[in-house]
This record gives structure tokens, sequence and C-alpha cells, in this order.
């Protein structure tokens, strides 16, 4: 039998829906950074009648979790232009996502900027700023920390998962054919 999702292009959903438990493990375990549980539950709710039932199912494996599952979710991200970033130590999904927003193309005073800001939201919130890069500028993204910054912890940990949820919905998109 041929490997449904051995094709160029992303594949169907059909394809997605023929896939076994290890198959998909393997196809979207990385799709919620280290944390291949999230895919795990997620295939659960197959089968998938479309690329939207498939993001919604992600975005349902994080929204049940317990919170501690979701702070470990949180804690796995990479900080923004931090040193995995520096030192190449991320998902490619992430180091495509921070180079397309110009993080890997800072000036010194931008990568300070990012580097003081991060430090001072891990200590804030014990985990570190998540934002949906996809499609922003490092001026959004800075805004967005300046922003946020100052949230209180419950507020923090709903709007870093609401980005974690957009970060799901980019990379299935990019997977998966409408």
């Amino acid at each position: 039998m041929s490997d449904p999702m051995s094709a160029v292009s992303p594949p169907s959903i059909d394809a997605v829906n023929a896939l076994d438990a290890a198959a998909f493990a393997a196809r979207f375990g990385d799709v919620a950074e280290a944390s291949p549980w999230v895919a795990e539950a997620a295939f659960e709710a197959r089968p998938f009648p479309d690329r939207e039932a498939l993001v919604a199912a992600f975005v349902g494996a994080v929204g049940v979790a317990s919170c501690e599952a979701q702070r470990a979710l949180l804690r796995a991200h990479p900080d923004l232009a931090g040193r995995a970033a520096v030192a190449g130590d991320m998902a490619e999904a992430s180091r495509r996502e921070q180079a397309g927003a110009g993080l890997d193309r800072l000036t010194a005073e931008e990568f300070a900027r990012f580097r003081d800001l991060n430090a001072r939201y891990r200590a804030r919130f014990g985990f570190p700023f998540i934002y949906a890069v996809k499609g922003a500028t490092k001026e959004a993204i800075l805004a967005a920390f300046e922003a946020r910054i100052d949230n209180d912890a419950d507020t923090e940990h709903a709007t870093a998962l609401a980005h974690v949820e957009r970060i799901l919905r980019f990379r299935i998109e990019d997977r998966v054919m409408p």
C-alpha cells in the first residue's frame, strides 16, 4: 500500500484520515511545540470532515488539557529572538516563523530589547512570551510584548494559549490541503 502522505504537495484530509496513530503522530507531533501529546489527543477526534475540524481537534486538545499540561506546552516554546534562536536549537517551524517576522535580522539594539523583555516576561509569568509571529513584523511583536508584560497571570495565560491556537492553525494550514 502506498503512503498517503508521500506526495510533495500537502495531503488532503482524506489522506490524513487514512493515517494510523503512529503515522499521525509522526506527521503532526511537532505542530504543538515539543508537545506531541496534543497530536495524540487530536487523533482521537478522527475522522476529520475537513481541515477546519483538524484544527479544532488540536485546539480542543489544548483547551481540555489540565492547567499544568497547558503550562508545560507554554514553557516548551522558545523565546522570541532568544538563545535557542541564536543557537539554532528550536523546531524548524519556529525557526521559519521567526525568520519570516525578521527576528533573525535584528539590530544589536533590537536584540537587547528582546532579551530584556524575554527575561522580564519569563520572570513574571514562568513561561516565554508567545506570539503567533506569522505575518507579523518585529515592530508589532515588540509592541505586543510591551502591551502584555503588565497583564495579570490569568489574562496572560489565556492570551498565550490564544496565540498557541493561532500557531496550531498556521502550522496545520501549511501542512494540509483545504
